[in-house]
């Protein structure tokens, strides 16, 4: 197959690998879809074709020049199939966006029958070290563009990957104004949760044991010093996972157990919800490339406290839009709460940095520059370079 004329001129087609988007869960998924949102809005955007590895029951409805394959979700011989078939399917691409690393392998046989260029996005520890996936990381240099969420993550992965100069940009996540607001306390929610007079701090994430440095952990153990300084104080600690047991075990042990509420799973509709009964919204994390949730907390008008110690400082521009502590110094984060708490609610002025028309432009300037470059056809991973950020 010859290369094929890519003009920068004309709209793009985009054909788009992601572990899960629409009819999926957490941040990643969260993350797809905003970028979606953005291609379909653009102008110089013709079409985006998506194989997702899961879909949760049904993608709900998609936004215009946005098609699903869904045979992409029969495991992952059925993923790898899909992605064969697209890549002699007769209609064009221009470049094929890769939303996780250890995805690449597939875009990378893709990209190499259809010759054409690729993008990979990383999030967070996914890329702060090099894959276990041996498959992927020799693909890896395949990408013309890596796209990072936030400085530390590209950092992290200049260290170990050597991408040259001008091939990492950094486009931080956004957050949806029209979901997330100020608004009054569901008093359903309040009364399910006994919530009626009490401080209310909050934590949102997935409780599993491979990604305890969500900081579940710091914030329980920090409950009986915060419950000692405000008697009524009461922790949400939302989401599920097969570490929930441990966790609650955990708070019982220490005495906790009825100042902590375990939700389990908030669906995506609710969350809002959520972060509206809550006085402060807690991130005393250590892994996190970025933290999409705390976007979703200020945009509701929460205060919030983020981590010193990972990416979730970028989501509230290092102490500008919200409070930071060391989750691992435990009198530093039982005062960052409490000074949370106290704070008064509203949203914070700066907050329109991560807004969704700054991330389209971002996301939509790095798919053209993509268009444009020449087919990466390296084996192994390359030394040296530097890190070139998008604002």
């Amino acid at each position: 197959m010859p290369p094929p004329d890519r003009p920068t001129s004309r709209p793009l087609r985009i054909l788009m690998l992601v572990s899960d988007a629409h009819g999926g869960f957490g941040g990643i998924s969260r993350h797809n879809c905003d970028v979606l949102d953005a291609l379909s809005a653009a102008a110089s955007v013709e079409s985006v074709t998506v194989l997702a590895r899961l879909v949760n029951g049904s993608t709900g409805p998609l936004p215009p020049k946005v098609r699903y394959e869904l045979a992409s979700t029969r495991g992952i011989a059925g993923f790898v199939a899909a992605g064969m078939r697209q890549a002699f399917a007769g209609e064009r691409y221009d470049l094929i966006h890769c939303g996780h690393i250890n995805l690449m392998p597939v875009a990378s046989m893709i990209a190499a029958i259809r010759r054409i260029p690729i993008s990979l996005v990383i999030h967070g520890v996914d890329a702060w070290q090099p894959p276990a996936n041996l498959t992927a990381r020799r693909y890896l240099s395949r990408a013309s563009l890596v796209v990072s969420v936030s400085e530390l993550t590209a950092g992290r992965f200049r260290s170990w990957s050597g991408f040259g100069p001008d091939e990492i940009v950094v486009i931080p996540n956004t957050v949806q104004p029209g979901v997330f607001s100020p608004g009054p306390r569901d008093s359903s929610l309040v009364r399910d949760l006994g919530l009626e007079g009490r401080t209310v701090i909050m934590s949102l994430g997935r409780m599993s044991s491979a990604e305890r440095q969500k900081g579940f952990d710091e914030v329980i153990e920090a409950m009986p010093r915060l419950r000692a300084a405000r008697p009524g104080i009461v922790y949400l600690a939302c989401g599920d996972g097969e570490d929930r047991l441990r966790l609650e075990a955990k708070a019982a042990a220490l005495g906790v157990g009825d100042a902590v509420r375990f939700t389990g799973l908030v669906p995506e509709q609710r969350k809002a919800d959520y972060f509206r009964t809550s006085d402060a919204f807690v991130m005393a994390s250590t892994g996190e490339g970025f933290g999409i949730v705390l976007l979703e907390a200020m945009m509701c008008g929460i205060p919030v406290l983020a981590s010193t110690l990972d990416g979730s400082r970028e989501a509230v521009l290092g102490g500008k839009l919200g409070l930071l502590a060391d989750p691992r110094d435990p009198d530093a984060l039982v005062a960052g709460i409490l000074a949370a708490v106290d704070r008064p609610k509203g949203v914070p002025a700066g907050i329109d940095y991560f807004a969704p028309e700054r991330f389209a432009g971002r996301w939509v300037a790095a798919f053209q520059r993509v268009a444009g470059m020449p087919v990466r056809r390296r084996s192994a991973l390359r030394t040296g370079g530097r890190l070139h950020s998008v604002r």
